[in-house]
């Protein structure tokens, strides 16, 4: 209750107080939290331009750190681009929370195990940068619904009406993002949702 009036208070001095200094519509007042990347149902805070230090492929020229989305909050909020905070927000919305609400359940917040990482594919040495790497990617471990319950990826994949949910989670997750990897695809995403913004036009999802 207390974090939701915060947010309510947060959002309502961005209202009364954001006429003055500059804006970047399409991203937020950075530093302020409220909506952000053009969309009411996105709830976060814009950051400064990120670049790493490691490799010239990593960073994020508009990020924002994404606390809620569609009414759903954030357990680790992310660093995200608004293109990867926005295929979120959708999916979320269109697929993820009628899937809880398929069993009955209401879903409050998802588990994130990874956002901005400027880091290989998989964290194995020569591999390509990853999407995470761009801001283009979130993993996702878990679902936690209003009864107090996880839905976890690991532990209930293939597992009665929790396993059809994530099911149905994954199936559609593939068209918001271009790239959706969980159990099955590989020994790194047996505990995990990977999805990503990098091949919308070619989607792959397995």
């Amino acid at each position: 209750m207390t974090q939701r009036f915060l947010m309510a208070a947060s959002i309502l001095l961005l209202a009364t107080c954001g006429s003055s200094g500059s804006r970047r519509e399409n991203v937020g007042e950075i530093g302020v939290f409220g909506p952000v990347c053009g969309s009411s149902t996105i709830l976060g805070v814009a950051e400064q331009p990120v670049t790493s230090s490691a490799s010239r492929l990593c960073g994020i020229d508009k990020p924002v750190r994404v606390a809620e989305v569609s009414g759903v909050s954030l357990a680790q909020q992310p660093l995200l681009n608004c293109t990867a905070a926005r295929a979120l927000d959708k999916w979320v919305s269109r697929t993820a929370k009628p899937s809880v609400s398929d069993i009955n359940e209401k879903l409050v917040e998802l588990r994130v195990v990874a956002g901005y990482a400027c880091r290989p594919r998989n964290s194995q040495r020569g591999a390509r940068i990853s999407e995470h790497g761009k801001g283009n990617a979130i993993d996702i471990a878990g679902f936690r619904l209003a009864s107090g319950r996880e839905i976890s990826v690991l532990r209930d994949w293939n597992r009665g009406k929790e396993g059809r949910a994530l099911s149905r989670m994954r199936r559609g997750a593939c068209g918001p993002f271009g790239v959706v990897l969980g159990p099955g695809s590989n020994r790194f995403h047996r505990d995990h949702f990977h999805v990503d913004v990098s091949n919308l036009k070619r989607p792959y999802c397995r």
